[in-house]
């Protein structure tokens, strides 16, 4: 069962503190359980998240009238959201699909040159908007019997909510958007939270497919704003567990490496480049060995400090630790599962703390998924041990 979290107030973050020394630090003699990555810090003011509310929210009834060519600016608050969210926050009645055909046609404009709906805009910039057909924005009190399912599921998965953001505790096998083949993904989902103006929570950040764990959720324009920000600007902070083969030496470290992507007919997955090769980023990661099961697994946390495509998959088996499960990066031949374990992703994005854009932190903590929980308890892995990697760098 998913476990609501508190939004702390704290003003920020702790300072960090010399990486190497925190796991010194942060030894405890056997028996010792030291308070779960938070170490000795002042008990935070809680907030007690707002629920979901069944009641119907109130719509226009009338379809607007189609618009003519007009050119807005775009204002300071707009400034590097995408195109088709500025258009959703413009035009809320505005189908995803009428979005994707008019910049497909070259039909919208930004100062006077054809746009994608992913480029970002910039305050001050010109947008041409041609004529739109708008839909009107759907009552909420309609609900089919399957949407409030899907309502039902959000609320049993939700780790954190207010009026401007929530964070959902996605669970191993749920995609976040939709693909080839893909029917159901949390965006999808969203559909049946759409407000009044007929505008639903927008993604902040993604996770794989098979990654259970924190994904955040903004609920308003003006919460999406804010919260790309904090990701662009690296002041969210991310922590993930994963299981591995072996037990890395150090138990502390650094990976630093670039990141390409590498297509094939079948599948892509991100290749270790060099600096300079086309379409490659550079990715950061630090990690931690937490506990160990004899020399044969090792229970890490990892921070990752850019965030990179399958950038914490591609690292641990880049220093030949690969998560165990991992269909596309596990690369240990000869190596066979422990007795018990599923072969599924062990990988769960743990914890995500990042500043509220009205003021305080949000600070959310995901339980370990089913089957993640089942490997813990026959390896004899204690999941309320002190996480070293708390005090790792942020750069």
């Amino acid at each position: 069962m998913s476990r609501r979290i508190k939004r702390t107030t704290a003003p920020g973050a702790r300072p960090h503190r010399d990486f190497l020394k925190a796991e010194r630090a942060a030894a405890h003699r056997p028996g010792d359980k030291a308070a779960r990555f938070s170490g000795k810090r002042g008990e935070p003011r809680h907030e007690k998240p707002r629920k979901f509310t069944d009641e119907p929210a109130k719509a226009k009834a009338e379809l607007p009238l189609p618009t003519k060519v007009r050119t807005m600016v775009v204002t300071p608050d707009e400034d590097n959201m995408r195109v088709d969210r500025f258009l959703e926050a413009r035009f809320p009645g505005l189908s995803f699909s009428h979005i994707q055909r008019i910049v497909r046609k070259g039909e919208l404009r930004v100062n006077g040159k054809r746009a994608d709906s992913k480029d970002r805009l910039e305050a001050g910039q010109s947008v041409r908007i041609p004529p739109l057909r708008l839909d009107a924005p759907r009552a909420t009190a309609a609900l089919s019997e399957a949407e409030n399912r899907t309502l039902q599921q959000l609320k049993e998965i939700t780790l954190y909510e207010d009026d401007d953001v929530l964070v959902l505790n996605k669970p191993a096998g749920l995609a976040v958007q939709g693909g080839s083949g893909t029917t159901r993904h949390v965006d999808q989902m969203l559909e049946v939270m759409r407000d009044a103006k007929g505008q639903k929570p927008r993604l902040v950040h993604r996770l794989d497919k098979e990654t259970a764990g924190c994904l955040l959720v903004a609920k308003t324009r003006f919460a999406a704003t804010h919260l790309t920000g904090a990701f662009r600007h690296r002041s969210a902070r991310k922590i993930y567990w994963a299981l591995v083969a072996g037990v890395p030496k150090p138990k502390q470290g650094r990976i630093s490496t670039y990141l390409a992507k590498e297509e094939s007919e079948e599948d892509s997955i991100m290749r270790i480049a060099a600096h300079g090769d086309e379409g490659a980023s550079h990715a950061v990661t630090y990690y931690a060995v937490v506990e160990t099961s004899a020399n044969k697994l090792a229970w890490v946390s990892l921070k990752p400090v850019t965030g990179r495509t399958h950038q914490l998959r591609a690292h641990m088996a880049h220093i030949d630790h690969a998560i165990v499960g991992d269909p596309k990066y596990f690369n240990k031949e000869n190596w066979e599962l422990p007795g018990g374990l599923q072969n599924r992703l062990h990988l769960l994005a743990r914890r995500i703390v990042i500043p509220h854009p009205r003021g305080g932190v949000i600070d959310a903590t995901a339980p370990l998924p089913p089957h993640m929980l089942q490997s813990w308890n026959l390896l004899g892995l204690e999941a309320d041990r002190f996480d070293p990697i708390e005090h790792a760098p942020e750069e």
